[in-house]
């Protein structure tokens, strides 16, 4: 029996997702640590994420370093296992990456032969030699391929393009903006608090998760709307000791002047408190649910 293999869609927003820098920070054991990061990557990728932003939640205290980590394990997922080698420099907090679950997106293939390539499917790659003629690029198969005509910063990640197929093929360079299917997402730690820097980027459409929000029912069919229409939008997230309504009052704001929404995805909880990456699973499960295509 074949399998057919699965090329989603992007989505046509682009999504983006906002996590705190302490998200990990509550957890003692890096093994633990690392794999709650796994979780929201796995997350972000199950339902086309395009982008994780990784926020200071407690202005008060330097974050940075929590912030790094949250970042640095969610890049290690979202790079091609075939190049993390070359791309991922050796890091000690990157010591248990064995209990990360694979993303198995589209950019992660697991074809390492010239003679598995499709004719138009596209590959992640990293330039190993450039000169005046063009590039050779290392894209997960037996030897190194060719880009005519394209000189490129050594070290530096690209996508491509397969052009026809088998012994003969070729391969141009293209914009990961001009693939239709979803191609993983990618990872930005912001310096700005979360009030700010939804102002900073201007969203379409921005909705707070809280346990204290209107039940999603009462909003979904508003929220559907504002969604559709909208190109750019923002789903944020709170941490394991402070809700988005507290994170923003350190900033001398009120969540209903930041967001557009604020809803409850997890009505009638059964349990004290919902961790965040819980919390990324049950909200992005029931908006891709509410929104469809």
């Amino acid at each position: 029996m074949s399998v057919i293999k699965l090329q989603p869609l992007k989505r046509p927003q682009r999504v983006s997702i906002a996590i705190p820098a302490s998200l990990a920070s509550d957890t003692p054991h890096l093994r633990e640590k690392t794999f709650k990061v796994g979780m929201v990557g796995r997350a972000a990728a199950i339902f086309r994420t395009d982008e994780i932003i990784v926020y200071p939640d407690n202005i008060r205290i330097d974050q940075s370093k929590d912030a790094n980590f949250v970042c640095n394990v969610l890049n290690y997922m979202e790079t091609p296992q075939y190049l993390r080698k070359r791309l991922v420099p050796f890091d000690q907090n990157l010591r248990y990456i064995g209990v990360l679950p694979p993303l198995r997106t589209p950019h992660h293939p697991i074809e390492n032969k010239m003679s598995s390539l499709k004719s138009d499917s596209y590959r992640e790659g990293v330039v190993l030699k450039a000169e005046a003629r063009g590039s050779l690029v290392d894209i997960g198969i037996e030897q190194p391929i060719w880009l005519d005509k394209v000189r490129l910063p050594v070290g530096k990640r690209v996508t491509v393009k397969v052009v026809g197929a088998g012994k003969h093929a070729s391969f141009s360079k293209v914009d990961p903006e001009e693939i239709k299917i979803y191609w993983g997402f990618k990872v930005t730690v912001s310096k700005l608090p979360l009030g700010r820097l939804v102002r900073n980027r201007n969203f379409d459409l921005v909705i707070a998760t809280s346990r204290y929000g209107l039940h999603i029912s009462e909003t979904k069919e508003s929220v559907r709307e504002r969604w559709k229409s909208a190109r750019t939008v923002l789903v944020a997230f709170g941490s394991s000791t402070e809700g988005l309504k507290e994170i923003l009052h350190h900033e001398n704001l009120k969540l209903e002047e930041v967001v557009h929404f604020t809803v409850n995805t997890i009505p009638i909880q059964g349990t004290e408190t919902v961790r965040t990456e819980e919390a990324v699973y049950a909200s992005l499960a029931v908006l891709n649910t509410i929104i469809g295509e």
